[in-house]
């Protein structure tokens, strides 16, 4: 049977928290003019239409988002009629991405609580996964759903555009204030569902500054193998989202923090662990702070130097064994 959220795991608040413009920070002077574009329109529709997710975060730290994702009861199929520059992507979750230029707005149909089977994204077919992992999660539901459906409670507050309320279902506003990364729902059985949650939650630790909750972090160090059934291709593309954010070298130590890194990378581990002030450590160390700068500088950071770097300590090792033979 598939793990997932039940009754069993509520939201800390099932009600929302909502907050009336006056009294919150977010201001469509801080969104772009195309997420207004989606907003408004889906709104004029007479859908239900939010601003969701790392956008509003962002604007409440005083932040400037990279992107913004909005939230709404419009099927894609619906939203694909409204919008000529939108087309449709995803086989685990249908999401409608709407251009404007070089800006597009990812617009995502509220979520139900309970799917069926799910799959986890941009996963191999073929691969087998382990029981408890997400398979599928095409099923549509509601806002108060949706929210007991993300991750963290940071990235479950909506912003309104009906009358520019912040809607806070699971008391995400204090964890922001607090500078906690809480997961949503009872974390063992969420990072089951999706062992990259895990990942998530060191980025998102390490990106703005905050510390894991001790509920959330707990299972982690249990847990952490469970990455090894994540599909390779999905795994090359979390490990960049860690390391090319510009917060590489704090994300690298927490993941070796709560025995990630080993998973990932079990042969450049077992060399750091030879030699743990030495050589190894210091090179990798001075790549991902090279890393952070050109991200800083918004220079362009290769996938090849990175996994060069994570990857020339066990290299070396490798090119050793072979002289003595």
């Amino acid at each position: 049977m598939t793990a997932s959220l039940d009754e069993s795991t509520p939201l800390r608040q099932q009600q929302p928290l909502a907050i009336p413009r006056a009294d919150h920070t977010v201001s469509r002077s801080n969104i772009s003019p195309g997420a207004l574009k989606v907003l408004y329109r889906l709104h004029n529709a007479g859908y239900r239409a939010c601003l969701v997710g790392g956008g509003v975060r962002d604007i409440l730290l005083g932040r400037e988002p990279k992107d913004f994702d909005v939230g709404t009861n419009a099927t894609p199929e619906e939203i694909r009629k409204l919008f000529r520059n939108c087309r449709l992507i995803g086989r685990r979750f249908r999401l409608a991405h709407v251009q404007f230029g070089g800006e597009i707005i990812e617009v995502a149909t509220f979520r139900a609580l309970n799917g069926p089977d799910p799959e986890p994204e941009d996963s191999d077919d073929n691969v087998p996964v382990e029981a408890g992992l997400i398979r599928s999660d095409n099923v549509y539901g509601t806002i108060e759903e949706d929210a007991q459906r993300r991750d963290f409670t940071v990235n479950a507050l909506y912003y309104d555009i009906a009358d520019f309320s912040l809607l806070d279902y699971a008391g995400g506003l204090n964890d922001l204030q607090a500078g906690i990364i809480r997961v949503i729902g009872d974390p063992e059985v969420r990072y089951r569902e999706d062992p990259v949650r895990m990942l998530r939650a060191v980025r998102f630790a390490a990106k703005l500054g905050f510390r894991l909750h001790p509920d959330s972090e707990a299972p982690i160090h249990k847990l952490a193998h469970l990455l090894r059934q994540v599909p390779s291709a999905r795994l090359f593309d979390e490990i960049l989202k860690l390391f090319i954010s510009g917060y590489a070298a704090q994300t690298f130590e927490l993941l070796r923090l709560y025995g990630l890194f080993r998973h990932l990378m079990p042969l450049t581990e077992r060399c750091l662990r030879k030699l743990q002030a030495g050589f190894p450590r210091t090179l990798l160390i001075r790549a991902l702070n090279n890393t952070d700068q050109r991200v800083l500088e918004n220079k362009p950071v290769t996938p090849a130097f990175l996994y060069a770097a994570l990857l020339w300590a066990p290299l070396c090792d490798r090119i050793e064994v072979l002289k003595e033979r």
